[in-house]
């Protein structure tokens, strides 16, 4: 069930989205070559706590950190670690929820690490206009799989580049993950009218190969990696559809 959400709760989501956005913005300055994602994670975690959130991935499901720190051909929930260090060269996506007053913002960003090939550079822009182009397509009364996937999936396939279909985005606000499942690839699955006041986050995980398919890590059971190791970058947005279109909430104050 989709959710509409009452003015009072856009108000407390925004909230929470503004403090993610702040968030992954205070955490990304820390970004260079040395520091480990163990090292980001408490920086972030500090952060949230400080303006008086809390962290939602940490002990999610057993989750074990505050944010999700993925490099490189990791598509998504990598696990901080005092082990790992960033390298030049590599990219690394940062992923913040948090919650607020009982509410959830959720975002990420693909950042550079020191100098990184013309590839890394050219995925990550490209990863982040598919994200941007979703967001303006979406309107009250269009298709969410017109909007969303198709969109995404016609602008990406064109460097024969893939949009992962294990994983989406979904509904946020008064629970981490709600319906529905955004799906960044066109699918008659997503074929429901928006209306307004539907809050969901669109996080487009785009791998630099043809190739789609991923694998989870068996070492620590969360860890997604591409198939064939190309790498992969994703941006994420917390999205409210308007009366008019639709407007970001994870955007810093």
């Amino acid at each position: 069930m989709i959710l509409i959400k009452t003015q009072k709760e856009i108000e407390g989501i925004r909230a929470s989205s503004k403090l993610a956005a702040a968030t992954l913005k205070h955490t990304s300055s820390y970004i260079k070559v040395g520091i480990s994602t163990e090292k980001l994670n408490s920086i972030a975690h500090d952060y949230i706590i400080k303006h008086h959130g809390q962290p939602a991935p940490l002990n999610y499901n057993g989750f074990p950190k505050s944010i999700c720190t993925s490099i490189n051909n990791v598509v998504c929930h990598g696990i901080p670690s005092e082990n790992e260090v960033l390298k030049n060269g590599d990219i690394v996506n940062i992923d913040i929820t948090t919650i607020l007053n009982g509410y959830f913002g959720d975002t990420s960003a693909t950042y550079p690490v020191g100098t990184i090939s013309k590839e890394a550079q050219v995925l990550i822009d490209r990863t982040k206009t598919s994200l941007d182009l979703a967001i303006k397509a979406v309107k009250p009364n269009k298709y969410l799989n017109d909007c969303v996937g198709k969109v995404i999936e016609d602008y990406v396939s064109r460097f024969n580049y893939s949009p992962v279909h294990d994983l989406g985005g979904h509904g946020v606000g008064l629970k981490f993950h709600e319906d529905p499942f955004v799906f960044h690839y066109y699918t008659p699955q997503n074929h429901f009218l928006l209306k307004p006041g539907m809050i969901f986050t669109i996080e487009p995980m785009i791998n630099a190969s043809k190739n789609w398919h991923v694998y989870i890590d068996s070492s620590d059971g969360w860890t997604i990696r591409t198939r064939d190791d190309s790498l992969s970058a994703q941006f994420e947005h917390t999205v409210l559809v308007t009366k008019t279109g639709s407007e970001i909430l994870t955007v810093s104050p």
